[in-house]
């Protein structure tokens, strides 16, 4: 039998909520976009993606019948003020109220979890909460800007999995500071916490980024794309044998993304690299 597929509407948040500016970071040239969207903004891309899917292009009526969510990505949603965050939950929870959506999901810091703010989430049936994690290692959250500690890592995943909800963690391979061995134990730490899924990011240097600094100054080099291969197999063989998926591995790589690129194992098929033989230059 055939999977049905689910359908993620993704509203960007571009640094929304984020007090701290990781030296990796710049969410205007990844994404192309320049400012919080509105609220009406909100409605109408959240509108657009259900009415393709509604549609089901032809005959494909298991992708009619697959899950919905709507996503708030590109930020640090329960960063954001209190008052933003309830205007655009409520707007996407309309669309819950008419079934035409089974649930919300957010992106956020560590240090931006508590008891308070995951009820206040559940009451608009977000259900999933994704962690950017970047590393265990205080070290490398230290160089990389985080602002976070690897104990305000494993706070916030007590309190996510008390209240319920399901945990997504996000990984970052050669920022500052990390090597193999450093990242395969921010692997095994993150089988230790048990999540639902992974996504891993290899780290890229960007235009406008402190990073993009530290690489002019010659005081970061980014690893080349064999070696972040090599680590990235090696990490998803221990999360298959922990039974944690992985849902992403590399970015998408956009117009965007390639006019603001300047250093790192960036690759369009990154994932394909770690399961068959593909030339590393292709």
């Amino acid at each position: 039998m055939s999977k049905k597929k689910q359908l993620i509407i993704p509203i960007f948040i571009p640094f929304g909520g984020c007090e701290h500016k990781c030296v990796f970071c710049n969410q205007e040239k990844i994404t192309g976009k320049v400012k919080l969207p509105n609220t009406k903004e909100v409605e109408d891309t959240i509108e657009k993606y259900l009415t393709s899917w509604e549609k089901g292009k032809g005959r494909d009526t298991k992708k009619r019948e697959g899950r919905r969510e709507i996503a708030f990505y590109g930020g640090s949603f329960t960063g954001l003020d209190k008052d933003l965050q309830r205007e655009y939950l409520a707007v996407a929870y309309e669309f819950i109220k008419k079934a035409r959506v089974d649930a919300l999901r957010i992106s956020t810091r560590p240090d931006l979890i508590d008891k308070e703010l995951l009820s206040f989430l559940k009451s608009f049936k977000v259900e999933t909460i994704e962690l950017g994690v970047q590393s265990f290692s205080d070290e490398v959250l230290r160089l990389s800007g985080r602002g976070h500690t690897s104990g305000d890592i494993l706070r916030a995943v007590s309190l996510i999995k008390e209240a319920g909800l399901v945990l997504g963690i996000q990984l970052m391979p050669g920022l500052p500071g990390d090597g193999e061995d450093i990242f395969l134990k921010s692997v095994r730490s993150t089988v230790e916490v048990a999540p639902d899924f992974v996504r891993l990011y290899p780290t890229i240097v960007i235009k406008d980024t402190p990073l993009e600094a530290l690489y002019l100054r010659g005081e970061y080099t980014p690893w080349s794309l064999e070696r972040m291969v090599d680590v990235c197999r090696e990490a998803l063989e221990v999360f298959s044998k922990a039974q944690i998926r992985v849902i992403r591995v590399g970015l998408h790589v956009t117009e965007d993304l390639l006019s603001n690129f300047v250093a790192g194992p960036l690759h369009p098929s990154f994932r394909d690299l770690l399961t068959r033989e593909a030339s590393l230059t292709e």
